[in-house]
């Protein structure tokens, strides 16, 4: 049997930019793992194992640490990855790179903006939690919300036109790569890169 190196794409964006559903296509289109640090965060809410611990103040890394370990076991299983997250930080960022690594797996960094704001302030006005113990942040908390710019050059997708752009521009990225689906394989070698 042939060993691939599986690949960690590490989704970054503030919230309300459609990570997650970008995330959920994505891995659909690559029978890849979902690691949403949504998830893991509000599984640690409901368990009242942050309150315990003092808020999130106390334990503000602790969805990020799990959501590595995981995404580690997958990588090192020989799974491709999807993870979901803010990824606001050069030290998240680092921290991913570090899973990737430690996984033997390749990195493909992608930050997901909404260019069009009243898009993106109608998303977060209009969003609700689908999760047990997650609270879904205001507009005044996303724009207050630290987000450092990214001090390389990353793709960049936007999804103010929708999703199915950002998904072509991301396959023609990944399409050198060996991929499962031959749709990948084909589409148009179009994409754009973004230095901030």
């Amino acid at each position: 049997m042939a060993t691939r190196n599986p690949k960690l794409i590490a989704l970054s964006g503030l919230p309300g930019v459609g990570k997650t559903t970008l995330a959920r296509r994505l891995s659909a289109e690559l029978d890849a793992v979902h690691v949403r640090l949504d998830t893991i965060e509000a599984a640690l809410t409901a368990s009242g194992m942050v309150e315990r611990a003092g808020g999130w103040t106390a334990a503000p890394d602790a969805g990020y640490r799990v959501a590595y370990a995981l995404a580690r076991d997958h990588l090192e299983a020989g799974h491709d990855v999807v993870a979901d997250s803010v990824n606001p930080l050069a030290i998240t960022r680092h921290a991913w790179a570090d899973c990737a690594q430690a996984g033997h797996a390749a990195l493909v960094n992608i930050e997901v903006i909404c260019s069009d704001r009243a898009i993106h302030k109608r998303r977060i006005e209009s969003r609700t939690s689908d999760l047990d113990g997650l609270t879904v942040p205001t507009w005044q908390q996303v724009e207050e919300r630290t987000y450092e710019p990214w001090p390389t050059s990353v793709l960049r997708v936007d999804t103010a036109t929708g999703i199915d752009q950002a998904i072509e521009l991301i396959a023609t990225a990944l399409c050198g790569q060996r991929m499962r689906s031959s749709r990948w394989q084909t589409m148009p070698a179009t994409f754009s890169h973004a230095e901030q």
